[in-house]
C-alpha cells in the first residue's frame, strides 16, 4: 500500500510527484532538491482526481518512512485523515472563497512547521478564490517562507489569474479509462465485474461518482430518472413536468451526498475535540462544532448545483450515444444497456437535430454558472429537447 493507490490510470503523474519528493528530501538534508519548488497546481475534468493527487503528495512530503509515501507511518495517516499539525486543508463552502478568508489562510501558512518538514496548504477548488482572493494570494505565493507548499487544485489551468499558474508547477490529471476505473472499483471495493464496468462507463471517468453508482442503488435510480428524460418530452406539459423531475432528482442526490459528508465530518470534528465514550463533548467546543454546521450548511448549495450538472452530463451522455449510432460509429456507448432505445431514437432524427440539443444542454450548464433559476433554465433547456 502507498499514498499513491487510489490515484487511478494516472502513472505518469504518480512518477513526477515521487520524483519531486525525492528533491523535497535533499533539500531538507541541505541539498539543492532542483526537482521541489513552493507551489504547485493540480488541474484535470472532474473526477480525475485532483484532489487525491494534491493529498497523496503533501502524504509523501510528510512521510517519515524510508520510502516516501508508505502510507501507514504516522506522517502519512495525519495527512491522509486531514489531522496533520503542518497541514491546512481548504475546501470553499460555498460559491466563492473571500478575500477575508484568504488573508487569514496566508497568515495560518506562514507558521514554522512543528516537525520540522513542510508547512502545506491544500486549497480544493482554488478556482472560486475571488479576484480579490487571488491577488493575496498571489503575493504569498510570490514571497513564500522557505518551508511552505501551496497545492492548488482547479480543473483548469486557466481556471486562475495568469499570474498565479505562472508562479506553480502544473501536474496535469486525466480521465482516467473506463477500465482502469472498473478494475480499481473490483479489486479495492470488491464491487462484482459487471456492474464495476457498467458504473464506470456511465460515470465516465469520475470515480467517485463510479464508486456511489456501483455501491447505491438509489443514485443508479436516480440516473435512470434521468436518462428517461428524453423518452418523456411528447409535449409542452411533459416538457415542464420532466424539468421539474429532473431538479428534484438533482436536489435528492445533493440531500444524500450532503448528509453522508456532514456526518463523516462532524464525526471526525468530535472526535479531533475529544468527545467522550458517552458521547459527551468537552466544555468550549461547541462553538467550533457551530462553525462546521455554518459551513456544511453554506456547502449545500454548492452541492445541489454540483449535482444538477451531473444530472445534464448524464443527459449529454445519452444523446451522445444517439449521434454515436447515427454516424455509424464504432465508438463504445456510455449508455450501453438502452441500446435498443437508443437505435429507436436515431432513427425518430437526423445528427444536426441531435447536435442542437446539445448545444440546448450545453447552454443550460452556461446559464447555471450564471446563476439563472435553476428551474427556469432547466424548463428552458427541455422546450429545445423536444421532438420539433
Amino acid at each position: 500500500m502507498t499514498v499513491y493507490d487510489d490515484l487511478v490510470g494516472q502513472q505518469q503523474v504518480v512518477a513526477q510527484l515521487r520524483s519531486a519528493v525525492d528533491a523535497a528530501r535533499a533539500a531538507l538534508s541541505g541539498e539543492r532538491g532542483a526537482g521541489m519548488t513552493h507551489a504547485w497546481l493540480f488541474t484535470g475534468p472532474p473526477g480525475s482526481g485532483r484532489s487525491v493527487a494534491a493529498r497523496a503528495f503533501a502524504a509523501a512530503l510528510q512521510c517519515t518512512d524510508a520510502t516516501p509515501g508508505c502510507g501507514h507511518c504516522a506522517g502519512c495517516h495525519q495527512v491522509l485523515q486531514s489531522t496533520h499539525a503542518d497541514l491546512e486543508v481548504v475546501r470553499p463552502s460555498g460559491l466563492s472563497y473571500s478575500v477575508r478568508e484568504t488573508r487569514e489562510l496566508v497568515l495560518r501558512a506562514a507558521s514554522t512547521p512543528t516537525r520540522r518538514r513542510w508547512q502545506i496548504v491544500l486549497f480544493e477548488d482554488a478556482d472560486r478564490a475571488t479576484e480579490a482572493a487571488a491577488n493575496a494570494l498571489l503575493k504569498a505565493i510570490e514571497e513564500p517562507p522557505p518551508r511552505t507548499v501551496w497545492l492548488l487544485c482547479a480543473p483548469s489551468p486557466d481556471d486562475l489569474v495568469r499570474t498565479i499558474r505562472s508562479r506553480c508547477r502544473l501536474v496535469t490529471l486525466r480521465t482516467p479509462p473506463a477500465g482502469a476505473v472498473a478494475q480499481a472499483l473490483s479489486l479495492r471495493d470488491g464491487i462484482d465485474a459487471d456492474l464495476a464496468a457498467d458504473a464506470a462507463r456511465a460515470a465516465q471517468g469520475h470515480i467517485g461518482r463510479a464508486r456511489r453508482l456501483a455501491t447505491d442503488p438509489e443514485a443508479r435510480r436516480r440516473r435512470g430518472h434521468v436518462l428517461s428524460v428524453p423518452s418523456r418530452l411528447t409535449g409542452l406539459g411533459q416538457a415542464v413536468e420532466a424539468a421539474s423531475a429532473l431538479v428534484s432528482a438533482a436536489e435528492a442526490e445533493a440531500k444524500a451526498m450532503a448528509e453522508e459528508l456532514n456526518e463523516s465530518e462532524t464525526s471526525a470534528m468530535r472526535q479531533a475535540l475529544g468527545e467522550s465514550a458517552r458521547g459527551r463533548m468537552p466544555r468550549g467546543t461547541a462553538g467550533a462544532l457551530k462553525d462546521l454546521e455554518d459551513r456544511q450548511k453554506s456547502r449545500a448549495t454548492r452541492v445541489k448545483r454540483d449535482a444538477l450538472d451531473r444530472a445534464l452530463l448524464d443527459l449529454a451522455s445519452y444523446y451522445r450515444d444517439v449521434l454515436v449510432v447515427q454516424l455509424g460509429s464504432d465508438v463504445e456507448l456510455v449508455n450501453a444497456d438502452r441500446a435498443p432505445e437508443l437505435q429507436g431514437m436515431a432513427t425518430k432524427a437526423t445528427p444536426e437535430a441531435t447536435l442542437r440539443r446539445l448545444e440546448a444542454i450545453i447552454q443550460c450548464r452556461e446559464r447555471l454558472d450564471a446563476n439563472v433559476n435553476p428551474l427556469l433554465a432547466v424548463e428552458a433547456m427541455a422546450m429545445a429537447l423536444r421532438p420539433h
